[in-house]
């Protein structure tokens, strides 16, 4: 795209914004060079990318992708034979880490952040450099002793002769017949060679080499004949130390430009990824979304805002491309306008250029060839060119480029000379732009270009609103409607006189007259629609939330239907279980019964089998629902509410609440829970049997468990894994009843079995809140809960 439209759009103080995110030189560069991309498939990319962005910076907000350097002029070098020094290769070092580092984190993440490891394989991998490297240079660019054993023995050498050194000069410095000659009893170094400070007037009185002298002249530094040679000792290990180094630094500087163009593409990829951060930094700071892109040229934008203006500006909403290509802005100054068209603009390229937009979610951008603007006033003083000259010149260009697929923005059409003839040309102008089949938002004060929607196809009139009791424009834009001057108005309000303001009125042809009444009118239906509008989304969404509730709690007894009955089966097996074991040892016994020798001890063995019999018989009897019930076995063709009805299905009772719907659902009462049953599944009921009796099945399971059930569980005296076993029963059993809240003793104790059931508590589905009872309750020995 023209770098002038993009720059009339602002799109180069975006990305100075955007620069401010970037934590390297290499992601700086690579925004600077940032344009629009002219193929669908590259924006779609760059979004996505822009999208993991932001989900790394939520998911993992202290992830560390930072810690490397800028090496490219350092690897340049070594590749043309240079040697770096050991603060460079430090800085080599560090790079090669986060290199490893970053790699390692986005290969734990790759099904979370796939594109981003996808760049991140391109890190490769420097493992032996990065050893190498570390093994000789020492954090501050400080090469260590290990680098090389021949580096190592030259340093443990020359300690030991630096050491010699200082002993010797330490004994002359502590002599008694040397002590009178020196300026200060002690150790120090000039030109690399270790020296006492002597007085000036003793300097024939110690034999040695005079490496210096203080300012005042009074002391003069003396290299001690005795130590001359030591020091020629360590200047020549300091040397060869110098001369090792140099060759360690050599062979790592080689090293590194062997794997200079992996290093090259190591460090584009880091920058790669600094570039896609800042995008997501930049996304966060405008709680920007990536927008949906369309093969099309359209645009809908919902309540789209201005990057570069504050967060509280109005928000805008436009269409282009559907119902119309072509949107004429009428209103006031200073009302929006200009604004409005460079949001328009700026995101369309902040989208193309891989940018998520500050707008809302299910705004979607379409793919411009172009994007034209003629925004603002570019007059040229060395061109000589007026500002009617410069936008007629832009106009010029645009048209010679505009097409099918181009956005045109086009700022107060036709201004900067007179009304009528810049009014036609402008009419002129758009109609051009529509045969060219041109997207344009256009701008404009003639009032003649309001009537030019309603006179062509596929455009439309959007005006930006201004509150006449304020004076003071409200910047929301307003599509479908003409803007108004309103200029009696705001003069009779700002306090002109009434007959002068009447007087202009009657200046107006009877056209005018018709026009602006027409526009009030609309206005006035507009302002009633929004209200309708308005009415019906708050009914809208109170039915939504009756809905939802509706679902919710049809959800929640379906759950508890489904839980009562799988407890009801599961203690039924449980039932028969029990009633097998004790069937089988009561068959055992009467077999070892038989073989009694005498038939007195026989039959007394068989009496007491037969009554143990008859104890298990009744006590099954007592458990088994009764199901002897007299039913109908047709289905009712009349239901209504208050009718009693046998569902066969879950074999219990129950009343039917409401008359069947055009689904012919019933809504029936069983026992404490409320289902929604077909008409086919009901049967009637004879009648004849008394209200308990006719509980059955699970029915008779949740009413036997309301009357039983106590609102306390006292676990005193029990295990803590005895205990939890009672809690979690005792709750499944609190729920059937539908008791609201239940009380656990546990005692004080020593608090395991209270820890215990606490744990318990705060994982439990059924458990809503809990806490330690009040004075009256129990105290810390009771944990009073509230059921689900």
């Amino acid at each position: 795209m023209d770098v002038r439209n993009l720059k009339r759009l602002e799109f180069d103080r975006v990305k100075g914004k955007l620069i401010e995110f970037a934590a390297s030189k290499i992601g700086r560069e690579l925004i600077e060079e940032l344009v629009p991309y002219s193929n669908r498939d590259e924006i779609l990319i760059a979004l996505a990318e822009v999208t993991e962005g932001r989900e790394l910076l939520r998911l993992d907000p202290t992830a560390r992708l930072d810690g490397w350097n800028d090496v490219r002029s350092q690897v340049r070098r070594c590749e043309r034979g240079g040697v770096l020094d050991p603060q460079e290769l430090w800085y080599v070092l560090q790079t090669l880490t986060a290199c490893r580092q970053i790699k390692h984190f986005f290969s734990e993440r790759q099904e979370r952040y796939t594109r981003l490891h996808e760049i991140a394989l391109g890190l490769g991998s420097f493992k032996e450099l990065e050893k190498e490297i570390a093994l000789a240079i020492a954090p501050g660019g400080e090469v260590l002793d290990q680098a090389s054993e021949r580096l190592l023995s030259i340093r443990r050498r020359l300690v030991a002769a630096q050491q010699r050194i200082k002993d010797r000069l330490n004994e002359i410095i502590r002599s008694t017949s040397y002590q009178k000659y020196l300026q200060d009893p002690i150790v120090t170094m000039r030109e690399g060679r270790y020296v006492v400070p002597v007085k000036q007037e003793y300097r024939s009185n110690v034999p040695g080499i005079v490496h210096d002298q203080s300012a005042s002249g009074a002391t003069v530094f003396i290299e001690p004949m005795l130590v001359v040679e030591a020091n020629n000792e360590a200047r020549g290990l300091l040397a060869e130390e110098k001369q090792e180094i140099a060759r360690i630094l050599t062979e790592l500087s080689n090293a590194v430009s062997w794997q200079a163009k992996e290093l090259f593409y190591a460090l584009e990829n880091l920058g790669k990824l600094d570039f896609i951060l800042a995008k997501a930094r930049y996304s966060e700071s405008l709680d920007a979304w990536a927008p949906r892109i369309v093969s099309e040229a359209k645009l809908d934008i919902r309540r789209g805002r201005h990057p570069l203006l504050p967060v509280k500006a109005v928000p805008i909403s436009i269409q282009l491309g559907e119902a119309f290509d072509m949107l004429v802005i009428t209103g006031p100054n200073t009302g929006g306008k200009t604004v409005t068209l460079k949001t328009v603009g700026l995101l369309v390229l902040m989208a193309h250029a891989g940018l998520h937009v500050p707008a809302d979610d299910g705004t979607s951008i379409g793919m411009f060839d172009q994007v034209f603007a003629d925004i603002g006033d570019e007059q040229s003083i060395e061109q000589s060119l007026s500002t009617f000259s410069s936008h007629t010149t832009n106009i010029i260009k645009i048209l010679s480029g505009a097409g099918s697929r181009s956005l045109v923005l086009l700022d107060e059409l036709g201004a900067g000379t007179d009304p009528t003839e810049g009014s036609a040309l402008a009419r002129a102008i758009l109609d051009q732009l529509r045969c060219q089949g041109a997207k344009v938002v256009a701008t404009t004060h003639y009032g003649e270009l309001k009537s030019y929607a309603f006179a062509n196809e596929r455009v439309e009139n959007a005006s930006v609103e201004f509150d006449i009791q304020t004076l003071q424009p409200t910047y929301r834009l307003l599509i479908g409607r003409p803007g108004r001057s309103n200029a009696f108005e705001i003069a009779q309000r700002l306090g002109l006189a009434e007959s002068i303001v009447q007087q202009a009125r009657g200046f107006l042809t009877e056209e005018q007259v018709q026009v602006a009444d027409l526009m009030r009118e609309m206005e006035k239906s507009r302002m009633q629609a929004e209200q309708e509008r308005s009415e019906a989304e708050r009914i809208r969404r109170e039915a939504e939330q009756y809905r939802e509730q509706f679902m919710r709690d049809a959800d929640k007894i379906r759950l508890r239907k489904d839980e009562i009955i799988s407890r009801a089966v599961a203690e039924s097996r449980e039932m028969v279980k029990k009633a097998r074991l004790e069937a089988e040892q009561l068959v055992e016994e009467l077999r070892a019964a038989l073989k009694e020798q005498t038939t007195n001890t026989r039959e007394k063995s068989i009496s007491k089998i037969r009554q143990r019999l008859n104890h298990l018989q009744s006590s099954l009897d007592s458990q088994v629902p009764d199901n002897s019930l007299e039913h109908s076995t047709e289905i009712l063709s009349v239901v209504g509410p208050g009718d009693e009805v046998f569902i066969p299905k879950y074999g219990q009772r129950g009343v039917v609440l409401e008359a069947p719907g055009q689904d012919d659902q019933v809504q029936v009462q069983v026992g404490m829970i409320r289902m929604t049953i077909s008409r086919e599944e009901l049967r009637g009921t004879s009648g004849k049997e008394t209200v308990s009796a006719q509980r059955s099945g699970v029915g008779q399971l949740v009413q036997q468990k309301a009357r039983n059930i106590s609102p306390r569980l006292d676990m005193r005296g029990m295990r803590v894994d005895e205990g939890l076993a009672e809690v979690e029963k005792y709750l499944d059993d609190a729920c059937v009843a539908g008791l609201p809240m239940v009380q656990l003793v546990h005692g004080k104790g020593t608090g395991a079995l209270r820890a215990a059931v606490q744990n318990l508590l705060k994982e439990h589905h059924r458990v809503k809140t809990y806490r330690l009872g009040e004075q009256g309750e129990g105290g810390s020995g009771v944990t009073v809960v509230e059921l689900k």
